[in-house]
């Protein structure tokens, strides 16, 4: 492409994943914040949450003059403490339901536009008792979300593999968007090509199947095959890791069905985020880097 990819997308960066020692809310937040805000490559910065007052509200400050968009990823929260969305014990889903509502706050705190989560896990036996359950929590999330004038994302996920979610394989995340937006118009879906190979789909299967109800994008890779291989699982290591699915030719495919499916938007970007995490003693810093390179050859092999 000649144009600048800036043009099309908010290309982003998945804080906590690529730093992932501030997953818990502790750790470098700040020193690792600012490297990615100083870093002009970003227009884009995905948070989660942050356990001390003094350093949300230094993160919240910095981000209110780094001129990024801010997004808010609830997940760690629910998978940190064993919660789950679409419980049928109503106690339990009404656990996650509540750290989803006070997720929308912190969100709010730090000057995100809404926040994105995932669903409880996928037993086939109760499949439909879950799908009801999900649809109730993300009712009332939407529902909070909206007095404050936030969107509600969904990632798709595994359903069978590794973080084994509801939702999930594209034709029911499709039917729960459709669900969900006969109720509001401030859900939309999460899809994240590190999940493709998970949910045995491709590319162009997952945008056709759920272009309407796509709001957010995330690129990765994923280690499957054989479980002894070095990061097998939904761990999102760095593009070109050994066994791993996904290098300069998925991304390419990627943005080739996003550009023919209609996601390049000049006048309203979506958000594009590299959600790549070290492996064990990988430098979080280079792996950012790998993350750029491929994106850079990718887009430079795209055709106008």
């Amino acid at each position: 492409m000649k144009d600048s990819i800036s043009k099309y997308f908010k290309v982003g960066l998945i804080h906590f994943m690529a730093y992932p020692a501030t997953m818990r809310g502790e750790g470098p937040i700040v020193e690792t914040m600012k490297k990615i805000a100083l870093d002009d490559y970003f227009d884009t910065v995905e948070v989660t949450t942050i356990n001390s007052d003094e350093t949300r509200a230094e993160v919240r400050d910095m981000l209110a003059v780094s001129h990024m968009t801010v997004c808010y990823g609830a997940q760690p929260r629910l998978m940190g403490a064993g919660l789950n969305s679409c419980h049928l014990d109503e106690n339990e889903r009404k656990k996650a339901e509540d750290v989803l509502l006070k997720s929308v706050d912190e969100a709010e705190y730090l000057g995100a536009k809404g926040i994105a989560f995932l669903a409880g896990k996928w037993e086939e036996a109760t499949k439909e008792e879950s799908y009801a359950q999900l649809l109730k929590t993300t009712k009332n999330v939407c529902d909070y979300a909206k007095t404050k004038g936030m969107n509600v994302e969904i990632e798709v996920f595994d359903f069978d593999f590794d973080k084994a979610s509801l939702i999930g394989p594209a034709p029911l995340a499709a039917r729960f968007a459709s669900d969900m937006r006969e109720y509001t118009n401030n859900f939309g879906l999460l899809v994240d090509l590190s999940h493709f190979p998970q949910t045995y789909e491709t590319s162009g299967f997952v945008f056709r199947t759920l272009r309407p109800y796509i709001t957010h994008l995330h690129i990765g890779s994923a280690v499957m095959g054989e479980k002894f291989n070095a990061a097998y699982g939904d761990t999102h290591p760095r593009f070109g890791f050994p066994n791993g699915c996904n290098d300069i030719p998925e991304v390419l495919d990627f943005l080739r069905v996003a550009k023919n499916e209609g996601f390049f938007n000049s006048e309203n970007p979506m958000v594009l985020s590299f959600e790549v995490k070290p492996w064990g003693n990988e430098d979080p810093d280079v792996v950012v880097a790998n993350a750029k390179r491929v994106l850079n050859r990718a887009w430079a092999l795209l055709e106008d």
